[in-house]
């Protein structure tokens, strides 16, 4: 059963004062009625009611004066007004002043009950948003993200973009905390109240995402029996995060173009011009300088976006931040399940450190998962780990190899090529199994067989 409500009631019409106190006391809150103002002021301290009722028109002190007090020692308090001579004016400078609501005498029971449940259910709410804020507050803060100091020049970077409204193109392998590093420019910026919305654009086919993006008017499609509004005016105000931008069709370039030189853009089928505030954070795991110079991605877009560029290194060269990080997913499922797991043995907790983590991050995350679920000691021994990870042997000749006998990035992508070959064999030709293996949406899984040039019989 929930708490009951606590309303302080200041009248200097002692009869009214317990009209109001005994019709409160039946509906269940817990009700005080002072006819001093003075007292009832002197008396008031942080975290005593939930609500405030008081006249307006009392001696010895108005009930504007018993508002700014109150709200002085406590701000968020909901503060309703009460008044026989109510004006225009008068109802102005109370609501300006921080009241909650005025009403006016005479009035009946049944619409003190509701003036006060709208009170109180707008003063929850805004709680339970305070609440949300300040989590949201510290889950995003920079310096909680979690690192050895090796993305310390990111972090910095990222800090620095977060107080205008920049375009900002972040960039790095998938699994590397993209949009984690979004979030936080957005949790830490001017913005911050308004929403953040996400969008993977590498996940959803053409047609729908640009309609998702912009909108559409009624009758635009078949299908459109109403207008709707798309993310772009949803997150009025706040932020816009394009994941995988590198897979917007032209069309929508175009149309993504000219809303970032001109703030307005048309609904599907609408050619009245919609104008929103919103700051456009991107990201992409491609090479869009090399889109550009192949005509899959527009120029000017490009520059348009990336005009502070921040740059997720992959795990595998931040090795340092390994033990970091498995200590942090340890703890979080621990939490979760109730689980008493300590870490990993000496000679897992090598193989971790010394693997390529191709998927980076959320690759990490889940194989720690996967761990956990299997075994039941406080340390997991590498035998648990390796039925979730799979390590390329080493060549024969490995140790005759002259070093950087092959480029680091060619290297990489031979790794890449062949972990997708054996994935796509190991679901034979499932792209939607290899993907979700992965953690990776089919879009890149394909984008990446027609980059490796991977060939249907060499995993069918």
């Amino acid at each position: 059963m929930s708490e009951k409500k606590r309303i302080l009631l200041i009248d200097n019409e002692a009869g009214l004062c317990r009209m109001m106190e005994q019709v409160l006391l039946d509906h269940g809150y817990l009700a005080k009625a002072n006819t001093s103002p003075q007292k009832a002021v002197a008396e008031f301290h942080p975290g005593a009611w939930d609500l405030v009722i008081t006249d307006i028109k009392m001696p010895g002190m108005s009930g504007l004066e018993v508002l700014k007090k109150v709200k002085e020692i406590s701000k968020d308090i909901p503060v309703i007004m009460i008044t026989a001579y109510a004006t225009v004016e008068m109802s102005i400078q109370a609501l300006r002043s921080g009241a909650y609501d005025m009403l006016t005498k005479p009035f009946e029971p049944d619409e003190l009950i509701y003036r006060v449940k709208n009170a109180l259910q707008q003063s929850e709410l805004l709680e339970e948003n305070r609440e949300l804020r300040r989590e949201l507050e510290g889950k995003f803060c920079f310096d909680k993200i979690i690192t050895s100091g090796a993305l310390k020049h990111v972090l910095v970077k990222a800090e620095k973009v977060t107080v205008r409204d920049t375009s900002v193109l972040i960039t790095g392998e998938s699994g590397t905390g993209k949009e984690l590093i979004a979030q936080a420019i957005h949790y830490n910026s001017p913005r911050q109240e308004r929403k953040f919305i996400a969008i993977n654009c590498g996940a959803l086919p053409e047609s729908l995402l640009e309609s998702e993006l912009f909108g559409y008017k009624k009758g635009a499609f078949t299908g459109a029996r109403e207008n709707r509004q798309g993310l772009l005016e949803t997150a009025n105000g706040g932020t816009l995060f394009l994941d995988e931008v590198g897979n917007l069709p032209m069309n929508v370039q175009k149309t993504l173009l000219r809303f970032l030189q001109e703030k307005e853009f048309n609904r599907l089928g609408d050619s009245t011009p919609t104008r929103v505030d919103v700051r456009i954070l991107s990201a992409t795991n491609a090479d869009l300088k090399q889109a550009v110079q192949s005509g899959a991605f527009r120029e000017d877009l490009y520059y348009r976006l990336n005009v502070v560029n921040i740059h997720l290194p992959p795990l595998r060269e931040r090795v340092e931040d390994i033990p970091l990080l498995t200590a942090h997913f340890i703890n979080l499922q621990n939490q979760k399940f109730g689980a008493q797991v300590k870490g990993f043995e000496k000679e897992a907790m090598q193989t971790l450190c010394g693997f390529a983590w191709p998927g980076n991050i959320r690759q990490l995350k889940n194989v720690i998962e996967a761990c956990m679920t299997m075994e039941g000691d406080e340390y997991i021994s590498r035998d648990t780990l390796m039925q979730f990870i799979d390590v390329i042997p080493a060549p024969a000749d490995a140790d005759s190899a002259e070093p950087g006998g092959m480029p680091f990035s060619e290297a990489l992508d031979k790794f890449e090529a062949d972990l997708l070959r054996r994935l796509l064999k190991k679901h034979g030709g499932n792209v939607e199994h290899a993907a979700r293996e992965a953690d990776m949406n089919m879009a890149t899984i394909y984008r990446k067989i027609k980059k490796y040039n991977i060939r249907k019989e060499e995993y069918c």
